[in-house]
């Protein structure tokens, strides 16, 4: 006797497995060059100048291909648009292992910010597919979550592929060829949940009647414009707090491992507690996931459970200051845990907010400008980085980098107001 396909329960939870794990591995492929950037400094005796160079060319097509990819997204659909992100940033991973000094070095990093700027857009408007407005939260901290497993696992997994071949160059080919692997489950098992084969008509239905936004333009029928997006004030909350929190976590994600160096710690030495302050935004992911959507099922609007999580951890970021006066090991990697739990929780709610205020068809576009102003932030950042440690020491840095996260906190309350109710 002839059977329908196999139900699966809770089929958007498997789905919110797959972003996560696309984001473990976009992460452990950008996190190679910095893990390895002890060892490469030494070989091509580069300063900490030179290397922000290869961070801004990152950093620059990052930014900018997130507005690009984000209307890609809109335009070719999840699908497609996370198949073709996934496949040029892992090809563009392996093709690192071909260079030679800091100009190919540049190069190919230019070609995996380009790649890698579709993930995020990608996974926030699956999220807004997939999801009620009661459990994004809780989905879009499973996905970023992952940002924070990648950038745990990378130094033991780099470390240990460059300790066994004696040699950098193996290590960006092993880690790009995890996008391969996800890309042919990604292909097997995603499809819309409107056509999904395999999800049961109950949580189809759940679904379905979850997507409406919260915002006004949910009455908007058509995919809306840059223009039109760039016109409305929540959007620009989104940007300006993205475009400055963004840069605290790329300050720990690029140069925590230089960082520890310069307080005379040996990186191998360090495995231990490196990880910790990545496995605290993991736990802050899961916070302001949890917490928002524990205030939604409690009356709060959407919009106000995120502004409640944003403000406890817009002042919680203001923990690295004290990591200036220390050298104690544990104490360090303490403060950087706490901030690094502020930022995720902060930047799940960011990453929440356009899925809550727009309707699925410009989702993608918004989180994508929102990350090319974040990525613009982090370009500026990195560069005064670069040359502020060089000229001075990392001290400024921690100070602006606590500080700055209440600016962004001020302007999302400003801009992004309660919406209108029917």
């Amino acid at each position: 006797m002839k059977t329908g396909p196999r139900i699966i329960p809770n089929l958007r939870w498997w789905i919110g497995g797959l972003l996560f794990a696309s984001t473990v591995i976009n992460y452990i492929d950008r996190q190679t060059l910095s893990v390895l950037a002890p060892h490469l400094k030494v070989e091509f005796s580069w300063s900490n100048s030179d290397f922000a160079i290869l961070i801004i060319s990152f950093r620059v097509a990052y930014a900018f291909m997130q507005a690009v990819a984000g209307r890609v997204l809109d335009v070719l659909g999840t699908r497609k648009g996370l198949l073709l992100a996934v496949s040029w940033y892992s090809i563009a991973a392996m093709l690192s292992s071909l260079s030679n000094g800091l100009k190919s070095f540049a190069f190919f990093r230019f070609l995996l910010g380009c790649g890698e700027a579709g993930n995020w857009p990608g996974a926030t408007k699956t999220v807004s597919e997939w999801f009620p407005k009661s459990e994004r939260g809780w989905a879009v901290a499973l996905f970023d979550s992952g940002s924070a497993i990648g950038g745990a696992v990378a130094p033991a997994l780099v470390l240990g592929i460059y300790h066994v071949f004696g040699s950098w160059r193996p290590a960006f080919i092993f880690t790009g060829m995890l996008g391969f692997l996800w890309i042919l489950v990604w292909k097997r098992m995603y499809h819309p949940p409107e056509t999904h084969p395999n999800l049961g008509e109950a949580e189809r239905a759940m679904i379905l009647a979850g997507r409406a936004p919260e915002g006004e333009d949910g009455e908007t029928a058509g995919r809306a414009s840059w223009l039109h997006l760039l016109g409305q004030r929540q959007t620009w909350g989104i940007i300006l707090g993205r475009s400055l929190t963004d840069p605290v976590w790329y300050f720990i994600t690029d140069w925590f491992a230089i960082y520890l160096v310069s307080k005379g710690f040996r990186l191998e030495e360090t495995l231990m507690g490196f990880w910790v302050p990545f496995v605290a935004a993991d736990f802050g992911n899961f916070f302001g996931g949890g917490f928002s959507s524990y205030l939604i099922r409690r009356g709060w609007s959407a919009t106000g459970a995120r502004k409640c999580v944003i403000l406890i951890c817009g002042l919680g970021m203001t923990g690295l200051i004290p990591a200036i006066y220390t050298s104690n090991f544990a104490l360090i990697i303490s403060l950087f845990a706490v901030s690094t739990f502020c930022y995720a929780a902060w930047s799940t709610m960011a990453l929440s907010l356009p899925a809550d205020l727009y309707p699925s068809n410009s989702v993608a576009s918004v989180s994508g400008l929102s990350g090319t102003g974040a990525g613009i932030g982090t370009i500026l950042s990195t560069y005064a980085i670069g040359r502020i440690s060089d000229s001075y020491s990392f001290e400024p840095v921690l100070i602006v980098a606590s500080l700055i996260p209440l600016l962004a906190t001020a302007l999302v309350f400003l801009l992004i107001r309660q919406p209108h109710r029917a």
